[in-house]
This record gives C-alpha cells, sequence and structure tokens, in this order.
C-alpha cells in the first residue's frame, strides 16, 4: 500500500489477510458500495456509472433550487475500464498480479492484451521495483513506494497524449 499505516491499523491487517479493497476514494476494508455525492464538486458511484456534480456554487445552489440533480459530468465504465481498475487494484492493494485470474475472468491473453503495458514494465523490473515472472509479476520491497507509479502502467487514459497534465504527478 501507497500509505503509511500502524501495523495493527485495520488497513494493514486487510492487506496482510489479502481482503484490502481500493476504490475512486481510496483504500477500504470493505468491498466497494454505491457512494451517493453531496454538495458542489461531489463525485458519486452507482454500479459501473460515476457522476460529478457542478463546480460553481451559485450554479450547484441554482439548479438544486430548481429541483434538479445538479450533476455536471459522468461516465460508465467499459468492460475494458473494469478490467484495467481490477489490474490497478490488484497491484495497489496485493502487489501482484495474477495474469490467469484476469484470463479466466476477463477471457483475455494476458500477454497479448497488456504487450504494451508489459513492455513498459521491464524498465521498472531493471529499476528493481517489479519482478516479473511468465504467469505474474509483483512489486518489491523498494517498489511499493511508488505503487502509483507501476499501477499507472495500466492506466490506458493516461497513454492517451495530452495536452497539459490532469492528474498530480507521482514525484
Amino acid at each position: 500500500m501507497d500509505h503509511f499505516a500502524l501495523p495493527d491499523d485495520e488497513l494493514t491487517v486487510a492487506q496482510r489477510e489479502g481482503g484490502l479493497q481500493r476504490n475512486f476514494q481510496g483504500y477500504s476494508t470493505r468491498r466497494e458500495c454505491d457512494l451517493v455525492g453531496l454538495g458542489v464538486s461531489a463525485i458519486g458511484k452507482v454500479g459501473d456509472c460515476y457522476a460529478q456534480n457542478i463546480k460553481d456554487i451559485p450554479t450547484w445552489q441554482s439548479v438544486v433550487a430548481e429541483g434538479k440533480l445538479p450533476i455536471w459530468r459522468g461516465v460508465s465504465l467499459t468492460t475494458e475500464d473494469r478490467l484495467r481498475r481490477s489490474v490497478i487494484e490488484s497491484i495497489m492493494c496485493h502487489g501482484e498480479v495474477n495474469f490467469e485470474h484476469f484470463e479466466s475472468n476477463y477471457a483475455i491473453d494476458f500477454h497479448e492484451h497488456f504487450a504494451l503495458e508489459l513492455g513498459n514494465l521491464q524498465q521498472l523490473e531493471t529499476d528493481g521495483l517489479v519482478e516479473m515472472g511468465n504467469d505474474a509479476f509483483s512489486v518489491t520491497a523498494e517498489g511499493r513506494l511508488l505503487l502509483r507509479a507501476i499501477a499507472m502502467v495500466f492506466d490506458e487514459y493516461l497513454q492517451e497524449p495530452q495536452i497539459k497534465p490532469k492528474f498530480s504527478r507521482v514525484i
């Protein structure tokens, strides 16, 4: 986990026992549930749909006063999004990715589907951050401090050229 927690913290225990979860809000000891975002700029999730509320306070207030949902934008996940979310969660929560798990759950050939990403992991392996195997890879002790950088390799949206960065940098 890329957070610091005491050995007896519930997140540390969940990670040690294989039950750590991650959602769009962070780490959790419980499986994802639907969340309704209330307030300006709040983000909610129902099923595989995410929605963000209007960011401007006066506009948000006006829309709510009209009895409408103050949603500014939203997205519904594709199968590819769900696959990549699952791979990223495996990296972030468990520090490893077992290819067979994803091949059987998503009907893919992991090596073929993620050829670009596996190629990009080679530099991280050279740097000592991951250990590659034929059927899996795992994050090293040194790599645990850079979990986000490792997980970002599998974020399809970060592979698209950006005019300006949308998210904060890892380092």
